[in-house]
């Protein structure tokens, strides 16, 4: 899949630039993470750096099972690469924004089990393979 870069719409992922790192590290391995608050012990998504609920910046890093099913789905027509379907999938309490990949549209129906498949898309500026969460059916 290709992906046009007019801009670099992602977060620089080292540990340089941002607390979050260990979440693209465990993308790439093909493990979907996420952060819970050490201090209430909530699970957030997306991964977050303080909490929400009681304003914590200590936070453990918590793998997801990668299994979920598809809560709620969209399908964009033929255009750049399509027909592309968008899905929120419903994984370990969560429900995670994502794309649907490899997929026939018509096979696609709330309820249906996915599979964590992340998805590689344009290099970093300096040439390190980037990463988003992907699914595909199960």
């Amino acid at each position: 899949m290709t992906y046009f870069r007019a801009t670099d719409p992602f977060p620089l992922e080292s540990a340089d630039h941002t607390k979050l790192h260990e979440f693209y590290t465990r993308l790439a391995a093909g493990r979907l993470a996420t952060t819970r608050c050490a201090g209430c012990r909530r699970l957030a998504w997306p991964p977050r750096a303080f909490c929400g609920e009681c304003g914590a910046d200590q936070f453990d890093w918590v793998d997801l099972s990668g299994e979920g099913t598809v809560h709620a789905f969209t399908v964009l027509p033929a255009g750049f690469q399509g027909p592309r379907v968008f899905a929120i999938v419903k994984i370990d309490g969560l429900r995670v924004f994502s794309i649907l990949v490899d997929v026939d549209p018509a096979k696609v129906a709330i309820g249906s089990a996915v599979r964590l498949s992340p998805l590689r898309v344009a290099d970093d500026p300096g040439g390190s393979a980037r990463w988003l969460p992907a699914f595909r059916l199960a």
